[in-house]
């Protein structure tokens, strides 16, 4: 392999280092819990619809993604499918994942394939019926499912799309902080609005910029300190979930972080509702 091309890998597992730390995969796909090794999947992920099992995503060829291909990976983030087609639980955020540009799923799978192998086998999902069975996502997806990439949002500033792109597509931010429906799909008209019912049982606050119940009283200062070290305005710091994002946003640039943070203090004010 020509120097140039060889340079050019090594720029690509590095971009792809960053989105990795952005999208916060180390969080879900690693059993930090009972001290698994990165990546190799086991970390228990408490919904309501069940407990689901995050996946071995190290290059292992047996119990991990080794023998998929950089196609099998996009399919995976813009469809939801596997290698071999079949349709992902949505727990899974492919539903924001889909956003992502293919430049972007191209260079975090070059990241993820220089990972260590790890022959773990994958845990078994314990769904609550009828949500475990994969056939009926036939029907969930054709619902609820808009398959990207992202378009930027004319008339809005190069940041602003930036900031909801990362917010979006990478971070996935809604998958947390947006209630879902009975069925399990993210309420887009109470898009950032908190959610009740959260993963591992925990509540995601309301991020809009509603002032009594959002985070309107915020500055775009206090947003970037959230995600640069997680120390809230209050002075008091982010516990559970969040704790794992920061430790993501926390290796961003600053102008990503800002970018984040204009565009989520755009949000419209929604008053938050529920338990």
């Amino acid at each position: 392999m020509c120097a140039a091309a060889t340079a050019a890998d090594q720029q690509a597992v590095k971009r792809g280092e960053y989105l990795f730390a952005a999208a916060g995969c180390a969080t879900c796909h690693t059993d930090r819990k009972h001290d698994g090794p990165p990546l190799a999947g086991g970390r228990a992920i408490a919904t309501p619809f069940g407990t689901f099992y995050g996946p071995n995503i190290t290059p292992d060829p047996v119990n991990g993604i080794g023998k998929w291909s950089e196609a099998d990976f996009h399919r995976a983030l813009r469809e939801g499918k596997d290698d071999d087609g079949n349709f992902l639980f949505p727990v899974f955020p492919y539903p924001s994942f889909t956003g992502m540009s293919d430049a972007d799923i191209a260079d975090l799978y070059a990241y993820l394939m220089t990972r260590k192998a790890e022959a773990r086998p994958d845990k078994r999902n314990e769904a609550k019926f009828p949500f475990g069975i994969r056939p009926l996502l036939v029907v969930w997806r054709a619902l609820f499912f808009v398959p990207g990439p992202l378009v930027a949002v004319p008339g809005k500033s190069e940041e602003w799309n930036r900031g909801r792109y990362l917010a979006e597509a990478v971070a996935h931010c809604e998958e947390c902080h947006t209630p879902r429906n009975f069925l399990g799909a993210l309420d887009h008209d109470r898009a950032y609005a908190g959610n009740p019912d959260g993963p591992d049982e925990q509540k995601a606050p309301n991020i809009t910029s509603d002032p009594q119940t959002g985070i309107g009283k915020w500055s775009l200062d206090d947003i970037e300190t959230v995600l640069d070290s997680g120390e809230l305005p209050s002075h008091d710091s982010v516990s559970g979930g969040m704790s794992d994002v920061v430790n993501g946003t926390g290796l961003l640039s600053p102008a990503d972080r800002h970018a984040i943070a204009v565009y989520i203090k755009s949000l419209p004010p929604l008053r938050a509702t529920g338990k």
